[in-house]
């Protein structure tokens, strides 16, 4: 009877959490662990049903890094990085847009369906929802920065009850144009930006972001950010991550969160519990 009066309370402590977010857009990218292992793949999808169950609005953005460098040496195709961002050529390009358009796109979709979910699956090419041109197409070739997010094709989405789930590939204004590879967080910044999300979290395979002592630091603000990636405790993979951090909440968005996605219902910790289990980044 103690385990259930206990299951009551933890209930109980979510309905202030429950309230503040009901009917708000949140955004997840959702990459690392998470994505692979097949237990955290299960664990998601029921996060993201009882998010959706009880009023928020999920819309998801996935990578898929991984998998692509995969299949491209499956292909016996070399895979080149500069300053952490894929290179990708035209044949490269195929290959992702197949395993982030095709495979990963739709194994979630479906998994979040069979869950209960109404998920739809789309790109940034679908009605031309994501434009972007080339970082710098003599360094990086097809690797694209966002020139535009067409809000209203999401929100059409959201307003209709589907959990939009979007893989980071971009359309050309040009015509006839293979497109642009993104990369995930930022477009999952530019996404939230564009819809007015309340609030945007990326899962990763780190608890948030450490101090040099490997604490984890709670709270920063945009000051806290800059100041640690001076001096050198924010470094890595990690500096994208707090810059698409930053990107979305310059642009509007309340609070962006990197929490650890190798926890089981660590979105749920994070967003129906005071303390929290990750870094949360602030104005």
């Amino acid at each position: 009877m103690q385990k259930k009066i206990e299951t009551v309370k933890t209930l109980l402590d979510a309905i202030p959490f429950i309230k503040k977010f009901n009917k708000e857009i949140v955004v997840i990218k959702y990459g690392g662990s998470a994505q692979e292992s097949p237990l955290l793949k299960e664990k998601f999808a029921e996060d993201i049903l009882l998010m959706y169950l009880v009023g928020i609005k999920p819309v998801i953005v996935h990578g898929g890094g991984p998998k692509i460098t995969e299949m491209l040496d499956a292909l016996k195709i070399e895979s080149k990085f500069i300053e952490g961002q894929r290179v990708t050529s035209k044949e490269v390009m195929r290959i992702a847009e197949m395993i982030l358009s095709g495979e990963i796109n739709k194994e979630i979709v479906s998994l979040l369906n069979s869950h209960g979910a109404k998920a739809i699956g789309i790109s940034g090419k679908d009605a031309h929802f994501i434009t972007a041109k080339p970082k710098d197409f003599s360094r990086w070739g097809l690797t694209g920065n966002i020139t535009n997010v067409k809000a209203e094709v999401i929100s059409n989405l959201i307003h209709e009850k589907f959990i939009p789930v979007i893989a980071p590939v971009a359309a050309s204004e040009e015509l006839g144009h293979p497109g642009y590879n993104i990369n995930a967080d930022l477009c999952a910044s530019y996404v939230a930006k564009a819809i007015g999300a309340n609030k945007i979290i990326f899962l990763t395979d780190t608890a948030g972001v450490l101090d040099k002592n490997k604490n984890l630091l709670s709270t920063l603000t945009k000051a806290d950010v800059e100041a640690l990636k001076a001096d050198g405790t924010i470094h890595g993979g990690m500096v994208p991550k707090v810059d698409a951090c930053l990107e979305a909440i310059e642009g509007g968005v309340e609070k962006a969160h990197i929490i650890d996605g190798r926890l089981e219902h660590s979105m749920l910790l994070e967003l129906f519990t005071s303390e929290g289990i990750g870094t949360e980044i602030i104005h």
